[in-house]
């Protein structure tokens, strides 16, 4: 491709923990406050070269993440996203076809549960998430905060630890309703503890569309490509974590793209706090 460019597909902190095999302890919990931005973007993923937004864009996300032990195998997970989305100046002045807005609510919150099948230096673990119906849409604008759908996304993650360094590996699909497209999902992650306090991760992450829907986008939607069908990419990225303690500790993370559909063509980075209970 032209050009190396950051894209985001979900808050790079929350995903390294929703594609963990490694299931908290019975009543003990993980919670996690992270932020993501995406500032002053104009153009999308195609098949071919980058294809423009009809205004500059801003995407960003404040997100609270939840693990709780039921028992020492089996946890629960709750994710909730808050979106701040916005549209700014047109990218043609010439073509006027969606309005200046802001828009600030609720995404698609998810509930899910972990459950460890196998531990023996390898672990495997089943999970299942499911994300509801709860995002909004502002049809002049094209600005959305979620996909218009219950989303079931059944992984098998796999991982082992060693001394100083740790493996893991996730493949699943995306099953949404209200004829979106469903996707399946494939990534693998390395981690390395560089010195007593800070973690360095490496990772792979796609979704491949199945292209098997036929829900009718808003042409001023499809303009923002927000929470749009049959989104696609493959991508890298890396992952920093520094533990302040044994209960507490921040995370940053940046993520690039070999390739993409309907997706933002854009710098991202996220940043999280979290807290062992």
């Amino acid at each position: 491709m032209k050009k190396l460019v950051y894209f985001l597909v979900l808050t790079v902190s929350f995903s390294a923990f929703s594609q963990s095999p490694w299931t908290q302890k019975k009543d003990e919990a993980y919670l996690q406050l992270s932020f993501t931005s995406i500032s002053g973007y104009t153009e999308l993923f195609a098949k071919g070269d980058a294809v423009p937004t009809n205004r500059k864009m801003n995407d960003n996300t404040l997100q609270l993440f939840a693990e709780y032990g039921l028992t020492d195998k089996t946890t629960l997970i709750a994710n909730v996203p808050l979106k701040f989305v916005s549209s700014g100046a047109l990218v043609d002045p010439a073509e006027n076809l969606t309005t200046e807005s802001s828009l600030t609510t609720l995404g698609n919150v998810q509930l899910g549960v972990k459950h460890k099948f196998y531990d023996n230096k390898w672990l495997i673990s089943g999970q299942l998430m499911v994300e509801a119906n709860t995002g909004d849409f502002e049809e002049a604008s094209g600005l959305r905060t979620g996909y218009d759908a219950w989303t079931f996304t059944p992984l098998i993650i796999a991982g082992r630890g060693f001394d100083s360094w740790y493996v893991q590996a996730f493949t699943g699909v995306d099953i949404r309703t209200n004829e979106y497209s469903s996707a399946y999902k494939l990534g693998g992650e390395v981690g390395y503890k560089a010195i007593d306090w800070l973690w360095i991760a490496g990772f792979l992450d796609g979704v491949a569309s199945f292209q098997n829907g036929d829900v009718a986008i808003p042409v001023t939607n499809r303009l923002t490509s927000l929470y749009v069908n049959d989104q696609s990419y493959a991508g890298f990225g890396l992952k920093l974590i520094g533990e302040f303690d044994d209960n507490f500790g921040a995370n940053v993370g940046l993520g690039g793209a070999f390739s993409g559909r309907r997706v933002a063509v854009a710098p991202a980075i996220s940043f999280g706090l979290y807290y062992k209970l």
